[in-house]
């Protein structure tokens, strides 16, 4: 298949080996293609200044602005003692805020001649505070000399197209280098098929890129945007379809759990009647272990939903159907904890070849990295005779080592910890392809589930069981309100009193040495705009010293002694410990029905969905739970405004808009694809609903026509792009 000479040319050819470097290093762009896909993240209009007034801490910005007023300053300094130092500040306005920036040492001497009062300029630059005022210190400029016809002209008419850019090529350089291989974008050979664009009324994919890069209205803009979020969704699906579809030519055994065996036995067993949802997704599950190639299930299910209790019922309709099943945890905390509750649920169903294992009975065994090598021995002993029907565990499942004797059902929990390679290394183990049940406690929404997970079928869990309760979340604001931190600590003692026990969670761990940052000494205000995060060890000391003294207090995180961590659980679900202090390792799958409260520490500084998944672990018995969020962010951050959408809802799908909606879906789509570089650059996954779900439906129906795309050379050239190698290597195995 010949690529596009034109497009496929290494940009040190045309631009030059040292800019090249910065963009191959810093923005991941290797070609002219890659180039011409780097679309501008917004357009300036003369005349229309950016707004000082909201500009983000910490990041590089690009800002039209006009100078105000520049002053020279002389100081003393170590590097010159007689008062030779020379400091140049800046004031820019853009009538919405001013900004301060400054240049120092012979840096001065060009910005003092050129950045004259009433001079407009292009400046860009890192945000950063001093004397609690925001600055650029040492920006690049361009200035805007309305009045060249070259400028004008490189500055492509009205509209500025402003590149997400880096602190070593600003954004005007990029658009240099962009008009630079503007020409090549005629040779762009397009990935839609002609009907498809047609009929759609879609602007061919050369005129969409000069549009993007060099557009004279905002109509342009829009036509071009139309285009190329078409040209993303479409590929990405295309790519998921051919998936589905060289999944559906997989042979796979069928299995049909007999009619009086193990399964009966369990629902025989259960004290409490499975919820309708439960039911109704366990038919799909059961009807899919039925068809004679894999399952490819996606179960979603809110926080407590019951979804272990449904995958269990799977995994023993498959050992019944004369099978093996894997269930994969992201922690061995995870991993112990699901063995522990399923060995529960199971009771003599779970001894099998045991005195006093029941008839139908089987083993169930835990396989982690750190047993001890006679256990590991046994486990894996059990697997290849068959002799075990479950095995639960890590990553170590996907070792070499193991083998089964009949794997027919794998099942994933926590999908988003999980690349779609370790997928595929679990499901080689099997004979022949085995099912897949991937479940994930982070509800998602429909689109994202679409884009992302578009290879499995959806089941959705979405009523809690009997008998949860309902959690009550409260924003505490320690910083304005120092006595709503006190009352949260009265809180907890008072859950203590009636018997219950609380969590608190910190983002670190706090026995870190080697922290590069501790170097450098700081201003106070960068001390308090920026105070590294609290720690669980440190929190732990003082909450047993201060405010939680008399209770016991016990800590929990992720670099403890698997035994260590084992133990303290145990003495957690015990009820022994009255407070657990931990780390976000309690976020998944942890519980003790009789925790009741739980203090998140700087809650800012997590995702939504982790609050949401962290708060999950309350509320889990017949006692209402509580969740407190701490935070010193000021009451107008957004942070603040996240916090309080977590506190006002316990539905995690309308959690997980909100999420999406403040994050760029690239972190979604980036993380959960494996890393490979398909983070949309054009497409938003939550506002792009509509195009998404009918670029579903028109690849589906391309790849049941043509599944090899053999009319359609250009879609074949944008699929490779999409699919690295290793990814199309990995779309090949199925």
């Amino acid at each position: 298949m010949d690529l596009v000479p034109a497009l496929d040319e290494p940009l040190k050819k045309v631009l030059g080996p040292p800019t090249a470097k910065v963009m191959a290093e810093h923005l991941g762009l290797h070609t002219v293609g890659d180039l011409l896909h780097h679309y501008p993240r917004r357009y300036e209009e003369r005349g229309q200044l950016t707004h000082l007034a909201d500009l983000p801490m910490d990041e590089h910005v690009t800002v039209v602005a006009m100078v105000a007023d520049a002053r020279l300053h002389s100081f003393a300094s170590a590097k010159a003692p007689r008062g030779k130092g020379q400091r140049l500040e800046v004031t820019i306005t853009d009538g919405s805020g001013r900004l301060q920036l400054v240049f120092f040492g012979n840096g001065v001497h060009k910005p003092h001649k050129e950045l004259l009062p009433g001079t407009r300029a292009m400046f860009a630059g890192k945000v950063s505070v001093f004397n609690r005022r925001l600055q650029l210190a040492h920006p690049a400029y361009e200035l805007l000399r309305d009045d060249s016809e070259e400028a004008v002209e490189s500055w492509a008419g009205a509209l500025i197209p402003l590149y997400p850019a880096t602190a070593k090529l600003e954004s005007w350089k990029i658009g240099k280098a962009i008009q630079t291989v503007l020409p090549s974008a005629q040779e762009a050979v397009d990935p839609l098929p002609e009907s498809l664009r047609e009929g759609r009324g879609l602007v061919p994919l050369p005129e969409a890129l000069l549009k993007i890069h060099r557009p004279h209205t905002k109509a342009d803009i829009e036509d071009a945007r139309a285009r190329l979020k078409w040209d993303e969704a479409f590929v990405l699906q295309v790519a998921l379809a051919r998936r589905r579809h060289a999944d559906a030519q997989l042979p796979a055994v069928a299995r049909r759990p007999a009619p009086d065996g193990l399964l009966t036995a369990f629902d025989a067993r259960l004290p409490f009647t499975l919820t309708e949802g439960q039911q109704q997704v366990s038919r799909e599950i059961f009807a899919d272990l039925a068809t004679e190639h894999p399952m490819h299930r996606l179960l979603q299910g809110e926080v407590g939903s019951g979804k272990t209790m449904v995958a269990l019922r799977a995994m023993l309709a498959v050992v019944d159907a004369g099978g093996q099943a894997a269930m994969l945890a992201p922690t061995e905390v995870l991993a112990q904890q699901h063995h522990r509750s399923i060995v529960e649920m199971m009771g003599e169903l779970a001894e099998g070849g045991m005195l006093g294992g029941a008839e139908h009975a089987t083993k169930v065994v835990l396989l982690t990295g750190s047993m001890g090598a006679a256990a590991r021995r046994q486990a894996l002993l059990d697997l290849v005779t068959g002799e075990a029907g479950i095995v639960i565990g890590t990553h170590a499942l996907i070792e070499d080592k193991v083998q089964f004797h009949d794997l027919g059902l794998v099942v994933v929990d926590e999908q988003h910890r999980f690349g779609v390679e370790q997928r595929d290394a679990l499901r080689g183990k099997g004979k022949q392809p085995p099912h897949l049940l991937v479940m994930t406690a982070t509800p998602i929404p429909r689109t994202v589930a679409m884009t992302v997970f578009g290879d499995l079928e959806t089941s959705v869990l979405d009523q809690l069981p009997a008998g949860r309760s309902p959690i009550a979340s409260h924003v505490v604001p320690a910083a304005d309100k120092p006595h709503f931190l006190a009352r949260a600590w009265q809180r907890v003692r008072e859950e203590v009193e009636n018997g219950h026990q609380a969590y608190v969670v910190c983002p670190r761990i706090g026995d870190e040495e080697d922290d590069p940052k501790k170097g450098k000494a700081k201003s106070p205000e960068d001390e308090a705009e920026k105070r590294p995060p609290l720690a669980v060890l440190d929190v732990a000391e003082q909450l047993a010293k201060g405010p939680l003294q008399g209770l016991s207090v016990e800590v929990l995180h992720g670099r403890m002694h698997p035994d260590d961590k084992d133990a303290v659980m145990r003495r957690f679900a015990a009820g022994d410990t009255d407070v657990l202090v931990a780390t976000t390792v309690i976020e998944v799958g942890v519980n003790v029905p009789n925790a009741t409260a739980m203090v998140i520490m700087d809650a800012d500084r997590f995702g939504v969905s982790q609050l949401h998944q962290l708060r999950g672990r309350v509320g889990r018995g017949s006692a209402p739970g509580l969740c407190l969020l701490v935070t010193e962010m000021p009451e107008a951050s957004p942070a603040r405004q996240r916090l309080g959408a977590v506190a006002s809802t316990l539905d995690g799908f309308e959690l997980s808009r909100i999420d999406l909606e403040q994050r760029r879906e690239g972190d979604v789509l980036g993380q959960a694809q494996s890393g490979a570089r398909t983070s949309l650059r054009m497409l938003a996954v939550i506002e792009d609903e509509e195009i998404i779900a009918e670029a579903r439906q028109e690849a589906a129906a391309l790849v049941e026509r043509d599944p090899e795309l053999t009319g359609l050379p250009g879609l074949r050239t944008a699929l490779d792009a999409l699919l690295d190698e290793e990814r199309e290597q990995y779309l090949e195995k199925g």
